[in-house]
């Protein structure tokens, strides 16, 4: 059981990368998906959520209006969208899941079991 994040880079401001998480040895159904980051020397910020079958979702105010969440359930993969990024996105980014009622959307690390290795975004010119 775990998950596989792919699709980290390194990308000048303004730019835009698609994060994947895919699951391995279960499926996403009845799953809430999270997305975090952590920058170097800094604590684990949470940065969007998805519910597991509502849609509901959840965005950090830092990324609102630049990063969508969204979930492919046939595919068993999770994306993060982020659109004009800037050199403050540069970070290590983690999916997690975890069982959880249609509308709800954990926001909190502590609340999620599973976990992906995380990849590295940079945002440089």
């Amino acid at each position: 059981v775990q998950l596989v994040e792919s699709g980290g880079g390194l990308v000048q401001p303004v730019g835009s990368l698609r994060l994947s998480c895919a699951s391995s040895g279960f499926t996403l159904d009845y799953y809430a998906i999270g997305w975090f980051r952590q920058a170097q020397g800094k604590e684990r910020q949470g940065v969007s959520c998805i519910s597991s079958s509502d849609g509901s979702t959840y965005y950090a105010d830092s990324v609102k209006g630049r990063f969508t969440v969204s979930r492919d359930i046939a595919g068993n993969t999770a994306f993060l969208q982020m659109n004009s990024l800037k050199p403050e996105d540069t970070a290590v980014y983690y999916c997690a899941a975890e069982r959880a009622e249609p509308w709800n959307v954990p926001r909190l690390g502590h609340e999620y079991n599973i976990w992906g290795q995380g990849t590295q975004v940079t945002v440089s010119s």
